[in-house]
């Protein structure tokens, strides 16, 4: 397979395990199975082969942003960095369900948080952690 063909089969498996949260958040097999072990072990054990496989063969390094840029001209590295992103963002958006459920934040107000994790990770984070913070200040 071509890195591009991996990135496509990536992409759609992290957009269904995404769906997946949205769709069926109270579903513990969604949450405890499939979004927090099986799909970012997946997504682990694809970045572990790629970095692996051209460890030290490929030039570039993560101590100057320059490194970091010559890295990711190499398309599986590239690739294996976004699926870094997948893994990461997916658990950060399973344990933002997790978290909702366990302090009776509504599924409705954690959608928009799921959203932006997808997109922009950190971002979404935030807003779910401003979104935490504010029910946690209404609810005292």
């Amino acid at each position: 397979m071509s890195p591009q063909q991996v990135f496509s089969t990536a992409n759609a498996v992290a957009l269904l395990a995404w769906i997946m949260l949205a769709v069926l958040p109270g579903r513990p097999w969604v949450t405890k199975m499939i979004t927090t072990k099986a799909v970012p072990s997946l997504f682990a054990v694809l970045y572990t082969a790629i970095a692996v496989s051209l460890f030290g063969r490929t030039p570039g390094g993560f101590s100057t942003l320059a490194g970091v840029g010559m890295l990711f001209s190499n398309p599986w590295l590239l690739l294996a960095g976004w699926v870094h992103y997948l893994a990461f963002d997916l658990l950060v958006g399973s344990w933002e369900l997790q978290d909702a459920h366990e302090h009776g934040i509504s599924h409705l107000l954690v959608l928009p948080c799921l959203a932006l994790t997808f997109l922009f990770g950190p971002a979404g984070w935030l807003l779910y952690t401003i979104l935490r913070s504010v029910r946690r200040t209404d609810s005292h």
